[in-house]
């Protein structure tokens, strides 16, 4: 039978020690070592991103706004009176002049009062007729009465004279002589009396006749009125362009006041721009714009700004001073930029979407090879619409992806095909 040896098995538990050691002890030698070798950098499609160099120069800064065109000037049609849409007998997108029809209103009520009116001033008139007839009678009775005292007094002084002739022969008495002599004194002064009452008569004709003539005028000015207002139910665009706007119907009870439509001049357009709040403030009346209308581009002039913000943003209107393209219209959407200075040799990259003013970001910069961009810290200056000064982190001539890289953040380092 076998007989164990002396020390046998110690011998085979070192060795199964040893084999163990030597299968165990690389594995964590190998996960440290692979622990330290950096992934491999994934690869972006070159055409995918989008490429800016650093350029050192002139950059024009700006803003950019979004708006619509509108026209500069604008009419709103009121209702003249109340009254009911009768008719509308033109729609909007017409070419219209100052005396075209847009619509007809109806009101009862003011075409009564015109014709009351009517007859107000034929009544006047008839009284004014009537009180000339009465004052012509009394001046002419009046006018009678000095002609009589005329007469009178004629006879008086030639019975005086004839009296004095007489007591001078002594063939009358001294009494009758001044008896006729002052028959003629007391005629002579009803005679300046009743002169001056006619001269008064002549002025109070005059002057009752002056007031029922402004009552009459008063009466004709209320008529002209009334006329006007029941002419003006016809409602009328009151000036050339294109009705852009109807804003009532057939049927419809409108007060006075109330907007009827809306006649704009498409010829004479302005650009309306939002610009965001916290660009707006550098904004100012008076600079270069350039607003895009469709594909092509109208230089402009900002000439207001509104003086609110509403919704983050702030009204800016721009005067047009080019020609509009043939597709311009009023409320036709534009993009706009407003130049606010020009900044003298910086450095400056094309403006990423992500990138504000006095911002840092990471950008990621092309090796020297071209192949490769690892991710640099950039500092940026001031914005304009396109591109943005660079403070610090870039140098002339080197090249940055601007487009975004959000989905790679996990990355330093990438490689381009």
């Amino acid at each position: 039978m076998d007989v164990p040896r002396p020390g046998a098995s110690r011998r085979r538990r070192i060795r199964h020690t040893v084999v163990v050691l030597s299968v165990l002890v690389p594995v964590p030698l190998v996960v440290w070592r692979l622990s330290k070798i950096n992934p491999a950098p994934p690869w972006v499609e070159r055409t995918s991103v989008w490429i800016s160099t650093v350029q050192r120069g002139d950059m024009v800064r700006a803003v950019r706004g979004l708006g619509t065109l509108v026209p500069e000037v604008i009419l709103w049609i009121p209702a003249p009176a109340d009254g009911r849409v009768e008719r509308i007998l033109t729609q909007p997108g017409a070419v219209v002049d100052a005396y075209t029809v847009i619509l007809i209103l109806h009101n009862p009520e003011l075409q009564l009062a015109a014709v009351e009116a009517n007859y107000e001033l034929q009544t006047a008139q008839a009284r004014l007729n009537d009180l000339r007839t009465q004052l012509e009678d009394q001046r002419l009775a009046q006018q009678i009465e000095v002609v009589r005292l005329q007469a009178e007094h004629d006879q008086a002084r030639l019975k005086a004279a004839r009296d004095a002739l007489l007591l001078k022969e002594g063939l009358i008495p001294e009494l009758d002589a001044q008896l006729s002599r002052s028959a003629a004194e007391a005629l002579a002064k009803r005679l300046r009396v009743e002169r001056q009452r006619n001269a008064l008569l002549r002025e109070s004709i005059e002057a009752q006749l002056h007031v029922q003539a402004t009552q009459i005028e008063k009466l004709r000015a209320l008529v002209a009125l009334k006329r006007e207002k029941v002419g003006a139910l016809r409602v009328r665009s009151g000036a050339a362009g294109v009705l852009q706007e109807v804003a009532v119907q057939v049927g419809q009870r409108v007060a006075e006041g109330a907007v009827l439509a809306k006649v704009a001049q498409p010829e004479r357009l302005k650009a309306e721009l939002r610009v965001p709040e916290a660009e707006a403030k550098d904004v100012q009346v008076g600079q270069r714009a350039i607003v895009n209308i469709g594909n092509e581009s109208v230089p402009g002039r900002v000439v207001r700004m509104d003086p609110a913000v509403r919704d983050g943003a702030v009204t800016v209107d721009v005067r047009l001073e080019g020609p509009l393209p043939a597709g311009a219209r009023p409320d036709l959407s534009v993009t706009g930029s407003i130049e606010i200075e020009t900044l003298r040799n910086i450095l400056y990259v094309d403006r990423p979407p992500f990138a504000r003013s006095q911002s840092t970001i990471s950008l990621f910069r092309l090796d020297p090879d071209g192949r490769h961009a690892s991710r640099a810290l950039v500092r940026f200056g001031r914005a304009s619409v396109t591109t943005i000064e660079v403070l610090q982190g870039l140098q002339p001539g080197e090249s940055v992806i601007v487009s975004d890289m959000s989905q790679w953040e996990a990355y330093d380092r990438v490689r381009l095909r």
